[in-house]
């Protein structure tokens, strides 16, 4: 057994079996937490409502479950299972060029990886989203989208790997820094292009149609500096109960984004609570620095795998012959299971932008407000105020219930 082969299974092994123990420790520590609504949520949140974030949490656990041990299987199916290789020469036998081959099979992987993912989005939309009361998405209405899906997959993933591909065969040994400089290229133009031509394939958005509202939100837009292409409302509540709010696009194209579910659950002055931490990540540019950290990490990634394709051992030890594509998709599969265990360190830059946005709401909006907006959404959203520490601590892009809320107390009270 090749170095590379024995330290993949080690990897797969060690992630699954430490994602396992994880689930299971939040599993335990909602369970622990089910009897009692925790303070200072007790006066906002009944016992009933407790009980639904519980066994919501613990039913999308046990679903992560089996999704973690089927991930790791399909990992392995692919790799050493000889899933890539049997593909490879499948589409080999059709004579196709070499670009074009390397095409053909890059995106037949990404076809049959959404396939296979969809018995657990038909399982989650329609068992435990509508178990809980949370799913309006009709059967018509989920096909639709996994369609349209798949289309886009098609037309936005086709050029880009056809591009890439090409550059790996003719660019000579600097490939990896054009194909690197295209990736980048492609992510700034979706980033951009997504408010306008790509959300809309999937929701209605509608300008924001009350006065009221509208005008205590653009005070607090001319407050902080903040300039877009105007507030909306997204019909949320057409596939779904839960509510959010957002700002998305890049440059001109910015855009603010209510789901209607939030509109309707939320006061103003907590909708413009809300909006205000959603600005507080405009202000602190923290779209800017997770898109640089990801360009960055992108160009490691493109440099590691520039010096891997031209090895044998990176091939023989996943189990598939040499080629530009197989390299792509080796790193595609394999690079989670050796970078699982960097996963603490990106939630909690996650936390602290979290944090910091609080703080920058609070300085601009009334925090008191925020923090009852934020237990209406927990509420609402059927999200868990008993979360184990350790488990939220690997995984949570956002401080637990407790913990913000009480910061957010303390930035009030100052």
């Amino acid at each position: 057994m090749l170095p590379l082969t024995l330290l993949f299974l080690v990897l797969l092994l060690a992630g699954t079996a430490l994602k396992l123990w994880l689930a299971l420790r939040q599993r335990q520590a909602v369970r622990a937490g089910r009897t009692r609504v925790p303070v200072p949520f007790d006066a906002r949140v009944t016992l009933e409502e407790h009980h639904k974030a519980a066994d919501y949490t613990l039913a999308c656990g046990r679903l992560g479950i089996v999704e973690i041990l089927i991930d790791a299987a399909l990992v392995l199916g692919w790799t050493l299972g000889g899933g890539l290789d049997l593909l490879d020469r499948l589409w080999s036998a059709a004579g196709l060029p070499p670009v074009a081959t390397g095409t053909a099979v890059m995106m037949s992987v990404l076809v049959l990886m959404s396939v296979l993912s969809l018995p657990f989005s038909i399982y989650r939309t329609f068992v435990v989203e509508e178990r809980f009361g949370f799913n309006r998405t009709t059967p018509g209405l989920f096909v639709v989208d996994q369609i349209k899906g798949l289309v886009l997959l098609l037309l936005l993933g086709t050029p880009l790997v056809l591009l890439v591909l090409w550059l790996m065969r003719t660019a000579g040994a600097a490939w990896w820094l054009y194909a690197w400089l295209a990736w980048v290229a492609f992510t700034l133009v979706l980033t951009w292009a997504f408010p306008t031509l790509i959300a809309p394939l999937f929701n209605k958005f509608t300008p924001l149609a009350d006065a009221a509202l509208r005008e205590r939100i653009e005070a607090l837009l001319e407050r902080c500096g903040f300039h877009s292409k105007g507030i909306f409302v997204m019909d949320g509540s057409r596939r779904s109960g839960h509510g959010n709010a957002y700002f998305t696009g890049l440059g001109n194209a910015k855009r603010i984004v209510f789901f209607d579910t939030l509109i309707e659950s939320l006061e103003p002055v907590e909708i413009e609570a809300v909006l205000a931490h959603e600005l507080g990540h405009f202000r602190r540019k923290h779209v800017r620095k997770r898109l640089a950290l990801a360009v960055a990490l992108a160009f490691a990634g493109f440099a590691l795998l520039g010096w891997l394709v031209g090895t044998t051992w990176f091939y023989a030890a996943l189990g598939v012959q040499p080629s530009p594509h197989m390299a792509l998709l080796l790193f595609m599969l394999v690079a989670p299971v050796f970078t699982f265990p960097l996963t603490p360190l990106g939630s909690w830059l996650s936390r602290r932008h979290e944090f910091e946005a609080d703080a920058y709401a609070v300085a601009q909006a009334d925090g008191r407000s925020l923090a009852q907006a934020l237990v209406k959404l927990y509420r609402d959203n059927a999200t868990t105020l008993t979360p184990d520490p350790l488990h939220s601590t690997f995984y949570d892009s956002h401080p637990p219930a407790p913990i913000r809320v009480a910061r957010l107390a303390s930035l009030s009270a100052r």
